[in-house]
């Protein structure tokens, strides 16, 4: 554990006033997008018609910030201090989510996105100071009818002091029922960047992965790792509708090595995981399906 500073902890304790703060936007799930998507994940044929299923997360597609060149930061994020809190941290990441999903979104809806800032919680770990940042997104169909909530946990941190301890090999609760060998690449990577307008140039700068941010390569997405891992449940189930889904980032994955998503079910749970090249675990992902007695998807609405 390291000691903070009183002026340390004036300035953490300062990020409290972000808490509760809220923006509201608007975006039309596009068929366009939807195509680019597809495209990325080599799907074949993909159904693109308006009223087609939109398979999760690809919501993640819509509602990305768009902040000015003028407001964007060094590092290629938005810069914080408008609706995220200035944490004065240089690493940020995008640690996991829990996703509940009201009613199956479709190409064409158009639809309103709520967020706001629900906790700011400074930490203090063995690699340095970390601070969570929970963030609900609330989406609505026009007419304010509920669509999906998810609450997005974002960890800020120090630079690492020394390297990180070495996990132990992963053993999973289900044995892998599917597994699918990705070979992740900077075109890969700056593809899912340009389509969720993620400026982070961890994901598509080397040098400044490597030399500022003390990262061995390109890092993986997180949420493209986990848009990776529901890939692979509809690949095997088809478009089965989720009731709720979380996803928890446990290690960063790099574009030096291939790694391995995997997934098993067990009746209404899906399990998934990513492992790293040693077979560790990267990320973990839990689905629940809605139960045989609600309505199925048919693939489009009725």
């Amino acid at each position: 554990m390291t000691a903070r500073s009183a002026a340390e902890k004036t300035q953490f304790d300062g990020l409290q006033k972000w808490v509760g703060r809220t923006q509201e936007s608007s975006d039309l799930v596009s068929a366009n997008v939807v195509a680019k998507m597809a495209a990325a994940l080599d799907h074949q044929n993909p159904q693109l018609t308006e009223g087609s299923f939109l398979p999760l997360p690809w919501h993640w597609l819509f509602f990305t910030p768009t902040p000015q060149a003028s407001a964007t930061g060094q590092d290629g994020h938005p810069k914080t201090g408008d609706f995220l809190p200035p944490v004065p941290l240089p690493r940020r990441m995008w640690a996991g989510s829990k996703v509940e999903c009201h009613q199956p979104l479709h190409i064409g809806d158009q639809l309103t996105c709520t967020s706001t800032v629900e906790s700011v919680v400074p930490k203090s770990g063995r690699q340095g100071e970390l601070v969570f940042v929970s963030v609900a997104h609330r989406l609505f169909k026009g007419n304010q009818e509920p669509v999906l909530t998810e609450i997005q946990d974002i960890v800020y941190r120090a630079m690492p002091i020394g390297p990180a301890p070495v996990a132990p090999e992963y053993t999973p609760e289900l044995a892998p029922q599917w597994s699918k060998t990705i070979t992740p690449d900077p075109v890969m990577l700056f593809r899912y960047s340009a389509l969720t307008f993620n400026g982070h140039r961890i994901h598509y700068d080397r040098n400044w992965a490597v030399e500022a941010e003390g990262y061995p390569g390109l890092v993986v997405h997180g949420p493209l790792i986990a848009t990776l891992l529901l890939d692979l449940m509809y690949s095997n189930l088809g478009p089965v509708e989720i009731a709720r889904f979380t996803f928890r980032g446990v290690q960063p994955l790099f574009d030096l090595e291939p790694f391995t998503v995997n997934g098993a079910r067990d009746g209404n749970t899906v399990k998934l995981w990513a492992l790293t090249p040693g077979n560790q675990l990267a990320m973990s992902l839990e689905v629940e399906l809605k139960g045989a007695n609600e309505t199925s998807l048919t693939g489009a609405r009725g």
